[in-house]
């Protein structure tokens, strides 16, 4: 499971506070591995951190509240500084292996010499666990049609696992973008950063 902290386009102060929640989030989380970090402008601060984590942990999804006066900006007259904390499922990468894939032959027309039409050196292969098939008549013996029908699957599964990878992070970057500013599941106070909700 994957957890985004972010302080969406909020300003330095709400950097800090995902700095801050991190080291809470940390003390409090057994197995918590930092995959992906975007540093603030100060010491400290983060516009975004993503979190793996191997417990569940959907019950923190939403906004975070920080009470304290800002120490950037101290005539500043805000107090109140929001960060987001969103879950998301970690996308399972399709291993290549020769093992899942069924392999059918097939009379072909084409390249082949006196073996068109009579041999079958046309060569289907399916990848079981993602239905995936791709064709391969173009070489003269099933043997090769067969290389060639591997490398074309090998290619299309390493294809749609980069568009996931993509759209999970575009997925990211949207909600980092969404922050809601009210209505928090936890709210902290001061430089302590102590929970009082």
């Amino acid at each position: 499971m994957l957890i985004q902290i972010s302080s969406g386009k909020g300003p330095a102060e709400c950097e800090l506070a995902v700095g801050k929640f991190l080291k809470v989030f940390m003390r409090e989380m057994k197995g918590v591995k930092i995959v992906e970090e975007v540093r603030g402008q100060y010491a400290d601060c983060f516009k975004s951190v993503v979190l793996s984590v191997d417990e569940d942990v959907n019950y923190l999804d939403g906004t975070i509240k920080w009470v304290a006066q800002s120490p950037f900006r101290p005539k500043h007259k805000r107090k109140n500084w929001f960060i987001d904390l969103s879950i998301f499922q970690e996308q399972a990468q399709v291993e290549f292996s020769e093992k899942p894939i069924r392999f059918e032959t097939f009379r072909c027309g084409g390249h082949g010499g006196q073996n068109v039409n009579k041999v079958e050196t046309g060569v289907r292969a399916v990848h079981i666990p993602t239905g995936l098939a791709v064709v391969a008549t173009e070489a003269r013996t099933q043997h090769l049609n067969k290389k060639l029908a591997l490398n074309r699957l090998a290619e299309i599964i390493a294809k749609q696992h980069t568009d996931v990878q993509t759209l999970a992070k575009q997925t990211m970057w949207i909600q980092h973008e969404l922050l809601e500013r009210g209505n928090p599941f936890r709210v902290y106070k001061g430089m302590e950063f102590k929970r009082i909700k």
